[in-house]
């Protein structure tokens, strides 16, 4: 039986699989039964992507199974074998979605099922800034334990994410591995169809970041192939299904890298034959062309990306850096070269190893940094890393910024010989190698000594209020110029993002300065220079300056872009966007919504729903994506009526920016404790009831003048 043989009969087993499901599923629950994987837009993802079926139930998915097994017809296959690969994973979506719809929560620990439109939209910046540099979808079990747990962690080193599908799984929790979307090592579920998961979330990253349409089966492929770095790695022995679930990663172009030799041959980059599984990993990172970028650093445990999101509970902290019971901040400076003495990291105080363990302790870190091209309103975009990048260390959490930072240190990292001169190491090698053009030299200080930190403490607060009078000098009238990023192309192609002191990226990730500081580094780069020397409109805030920029970065896709407004050209979105806002008509304002809340607004839609007609680099007016500080920015919607028109938000994302909103609200319309007049969802989720909270409170939205 040859390889294409294979492949079809692959097809016909999951297929029937499908069929099976569906009937039995059916015949429990009946057709009308609602079927749906939670906290998605896209219905059942791979089946909308490649027919454009909008199945919402047990009867519509078993129609569906027809385009489906038309994709596997003699006819189809001798057209293109890879269509049926493709079919393949559509069934293998369906005998998944049957497990929704008998239970909501089918998959228990440590199984994942259904990744959420808002884990997609997370991948979004990770991805353009290549700390993802790539994916790749393991099928085990691998020959031993302990060579999935070291091919899995070599991975994670990488910054790969990494998917396990089958007994690969069981592997990584014998070896006790730490598993979850936090640390990209996802455990999918225990059989191949859970391989469905894989495809809808990257057939979603297509629709989301890319604008790609359902039903356009070549411009998805197409996508998929140039923008979206995956790769499967099938561990011996492959079973006709796996090789069609392979077929199908091969048509959205991501080879296939196994160490199977039964009726398999090679197929350059796409197919790949590698005997000796210890070497899958370069194998497959060369298949897909991916380049992995080294940072040396000296220091006893991994540095990935891939641990940022690593939490480190009580019971397995050595010791806490706790800047709300103790003086602690963090903090660079801008210092005369002469001053500095590069890679010198010095400790004042006792070591780590010094404390009794489980103890909170003071401790100051000073980045201190010296080049031509360094400027002080650089130290804080400098500052803002030092978060991510002592998260990237193995057992390291970092939350918080300033003086009300909280590190700590885990007893797998301590034991591992991590002690507090490993900090500097780690902001020493990663601040020279981001930002070499504007740091020749760089040293770090480290205070455990509590009255020097005590006193140093005072000291910073000084410096961040003198940043802080900085920033709010900082104006859209006050700067010359605006910055373009299109950071974000790499997988919304006409998407433009103008970035203004008053208006950050919509990523909640770069501001103006670091815009500023980006094209400084990089004057080629994504961050162009805007002048804003032809006014339209102020109100508006409409440029023809920003209007030609708009226009030649996103080659010709988008004409005009407004600053200020959400109904008339408002900026467009990609899909990686903290929030949305949208209009709601009833109260003549508009609702925010955060990626994090899963529950539904007053305008009947989920975030997820509003999202899927906002990114994607198109401009839908009445909706917006932005990030989280634009919210209480005195330019939000300032042609509308500003902030004033916010009506409702969740309660947590209210709680988050109620301070600067009150007082923007107080600033600019003379409102007390505006926030309290913004419903949320503990007091509507429906328009009427929130109307009605509006009208008791005397909401300001409700006297102002009709939006549509």
């Amino acid at each position: 039986m040859g390889l294409f043989d294979r492949v079809f009969r692959g097809s016909d087993e999951m297929y029937a699989l499908a069929e099976k499901s569906v009937d039995e599923t059916i015949k429990q629950l009946g057709s009308d039964a609602p079927v749906a994987f939670p906290n998605t837009a896209y219905f059942l993802a791979c089946i909308y992507a490649y027919t454009g079926l909008k199945v919402t139930n047990l009867g519509e998915l078993k129609a569906a199974l027809t385009p489906i097994r038309e994709m596997m017809t003699k006819e189809k296959r001798t057209q293109d074998i890879f269509t049926s690969g493709i079919a393949t994973a559509m069934a293998a979506e369906a005998i998944e979605a049957c497990k929704y719809a008998v239970s909501p929560t089918p998959y228990e620990e440590p199984y994942h099922g259904h990744m959420s439109d808002a884990e997609v939209r997370e991948l979004g910046v990770p991805l353009v800034t290549q700390d993802i540099p790539g994916f790749v979808v393991m099928i085990g079990p691998a020959p031993s334990d302990e060579e999935a747990a070291k091919t899995i962690k070599s991975y994670q080193s990488k910054g790969i994410f990494v998917f396990l599908i089958g007994g690969i799984i069981d592997q990584a929790v014998r070896m006790g591995l730490n598993l979850g979307f936090p640390v990209r090592v996802v455990p999918v579920g225990p059989d191949l169809w859970s391989v469905g998961h894989v495809i809808s979330l990257v057939v979603r990253a297509a629709m989301i970041f890319g604008n790609i349409q359902p039903n356009c089966y070549k411009e998805m492929n197409e996508y998929t192939f140039k923008r979206i770095f995956a790769f499967v790695n099938a561990y011996a022995p492959v079973d006709d299904m796996t090789v069609a679930c392979g077929a199908g990663a091969i048509a959205m172009g991501f080879p296939v890298i196994t160490n199977d030799t039964e009726d398999m041959w090679r197929v350059p980059k796409s197919l790949l034959i590698q005997e000796n599984t210890e070497d899958f990993i370069e194998t497959s990172l060369e298949a897909r062309d991916i380049k992995i970028k080294v940072t040396d650093i000296d220091i006893p445990v991994s540095f990935s990306t891939a641990f940022e999101g690593e939490i480190i509970r009580r019971g397995n902290m050595r010791l806490e850096i706790d800047g709300s019971r103790k003086d602690c901040f963090e903090l660079s400076r801008m210092r005369d070269a002469a001053d500095v003495e590069d890679h010198k990291i010095e400790l004042i105080g006792k070591d780590f190893d010094e404390f009794e363990p489980g103890s909170k302790i003071c401790c100051g870190i000073i980045v201190e940094v010296a080049g031509k091209n360094m400027q002080t309103d650089f130290e804080p975009v400098l500052e803002r890393k030092f978060h991510n990048y002592l998260n990237c260390a193995e057992g390291i959490m970092h939350t918080g910024q300033r003086d009300l930072i909280r590190i700590r240190v885990s007893n797998d990292a301590f034991d591992a010989g991590f002690r507090a001169r490993h900090l500097g190491e780690i902001l020493y090698a990663k601040v020279k190698n981001e930002y070499a053009n504007i740091v020749d030299k760089c040293q770090v200080k480290i205070y455990t000594d509590p009255d020097e930190v005590k006193e140093l403490r005072a000291e910073a607060n000084k410096v961040y209020d003198y940043r802080d009078d900085r920033l709010l000098s900082l104006t859209d009238e006050s700067v010359d110029v605006f910055y373009t990023c299109i950071l974000c192309q790499s997988f919304s192609p006409s998407h433009v993002c103008i970035v203004t002191p008053e208006r950050l990226g919509l990523c909640g990730a770069v501001s103006w300065l670091d815009a500023k500081a980006t094209n400084e580094l990089d004057p080629n780069g994504p961050c162009q220079v805007v002048t804003k020397k032809q006014v339209i409109d102020e109100n508006l805030g409409a440029y023809a300056d920003v209007n030609e920029a708009v226009m030649k970065y996103s080659q010709g896709a988008l004409e005009r872009v407004t600053l200020y407004s959400i109904m008339q050209d408002p900026m467009t979105s990609c899909g990686c966007f903290e929030c949305i806002c949208g209009i709601e008509p009833f109260s003549n304002g508009v609702i925010i919504v955060n990626r994090e809340h899963t529950g539904m607004t007053p305008l009947g839609m989920t975030f997820s729903e509003m999202a899927s007609m906002t990114g994607g680099g198109v401009q839908t007016p009445g909706f917006m994506g932005h990030g989280k500080h634009f919210i209480s920015s005195k330019k939000f919607m300032k042609a509308e009526g500003g902030v004033q028109r916010i009506v409702w938000m969740p309660k947590a994302l209210k709680d988050t920016v109620a301070d600067k909103l009150n007082a923007t609200a107080k600033e600019l319309y003379g409102i007390d404790n505006f926030v309290d007049m913004i419903g949320d969802e503990t007091i509507a989720e429906d328009p009427e009831t929130l109307l009605n909270f509006l009208g008791e409170v005397g909401h300001p939205a409700l006297g102002l003048d009709p939006m549509m």
